[in-house]
């Protein structure tokens, strides 16, 4: 069986790349999607439906656009990572977690100590929280191998 991994959240580090390079490293038989992370193209992803005056409407209509990528991906994958850094707020990861909770599809949540309270619920409902991504690369290790 290959895995299907969604990679949710913080954009501004490498965390990707190091679960990445790391499953690639123990070729483990996963996939790893996950939402655009090019902050200006996801931004601009309704920009073709025409032009609007008021932020707010060209952020609502980008934003249904990205969906139907988000949901589509987090629907097809078998686990997921939600990433939380500690210099931004990411209100979109917390929105991937609760509808990973919904659907009953596991995650790992990934982030630092400092911001556990914040988490609690998001936490909770996780199936397990690693703080650094060698921690990601570990679980999927076992999940994908049973060993």
């Amino acid at each position: 069986m290959i895995w299907t991994v969604y990679l949710s959240g913080e954009i501004h580090t490498d965390w990707r790349e190091r679960i990445e390079d790391g499953c690639l490293a123990l070729d483990l038989p996963v996939t790893f999607v996950g939402p655009v992370t090019q902050h200006e193209a996801s931004d601009a992803a309704g920009d073709h439906l025409g032009a609007e005056d008021k932020p707010f409407w060209r952020d609502n209509k980008s934003s249904k656009v990205n969906a139907i990528r988000t949901k589509t991906l987090i629907e097809s994958a078998d686990v997921a990572v939600v990433r939380f850094g500690n210099q931004y707020k990411q209100w979109n990861a917390a929105f991937d977690a609760g509808y990973l909770a919904a659907l009953g599809t596991p995650y790992i949540t990934l982030h630092d100590a400092d911001i556990i309270h914040p988490l609690k619920e998001v936490d909770a409902a996780a199936m397990a929280w690693a703080q650094q991504p060698e921690q990601v690369v570990e679980i999927l290790r076992y999940v994908t191998q049973g060993k």
